[in-house]
């Protein structure tokens, strides 16, 4: 049974794509979303975003109305079903850590970097430094971002980028050396 909004698309000029669209989503978005779910896709939500998505560009050549529709959005799904398939064969299986056969004798790297086992705790060091301090890092260390994206971002000249992480990893250094009693 098709909802109000197909009843009023099927009705109306067939050269509408945004009530097509809209009609196409309350319609079939509950059975794509069914179908990846049952051919075993990771995130079936997702992917049906991801359908709709490609969907919408292809709505001023699409032919057939709703029907075309509903036999667009179903290859899209299956070629993405499909997509998702050989991207998980490609992908090593993964292998669940269980802490009970983990014989290591010094903490992990990570509980080091973290502050677990009493370690250096760099999440601690960064909650010490200021707004600016911390943006700044994280946008040009973590998240490897160029000095003008970082300026961009954070709508500052990239003299004043540059300047901010120098006086950023300066404090942060000065932090962890007090930290470590070293200084």
């Amino acid at each position: 049974m098709l909802d109000p909004l197909a009843d009023e698309y099927l009705q109306a000029e067939h050269d509408d794509p945004a009530l097509l669209f809209t009609a196409a989503y309350n319609n079939f978005s509950g059975p794509i979303f069914g179908y990846l779910r049952a051919r075993g896709v990771d995130d079936p939500e997702a992917v049906t975003q991801d359908v709709f998505l490609a969907l919408y560009p292809k709505l001023g050549s699409l032919h057939g109305g709703l029907q075309g529709a509903k036999t667009l959005l179903f290859s899209i799904a299956h070629a993405r079903m499909v997509d998702h398939y050989r991207k998980r064969e490609r992908a090593p299986e993964p292998a669940p850590y269980e802490p009970d056969l983990d014989a290591r004798s010094a903490p992990s790297a990570e509980d080091q970097a973290f502050g677990h086992d009493g370690g250096l705790g760099v999440t601690d060091l960064l909650a010490e430094l200021s707004t600016d301090y911390r943006e700044v890092l994280a946008l040009r260390v973590v998240a490897d971002l160029s000095v003008e994206e970082t300026a961009d971002i954070m709508g500052k000249t990239q003299g004043a980028v540059k300047q901010l992480q120098r006086r950023a990893l300066s404090a942060l250094r000065e932090r962890a050396l007090l930290r470590n009693g070293t200084s």
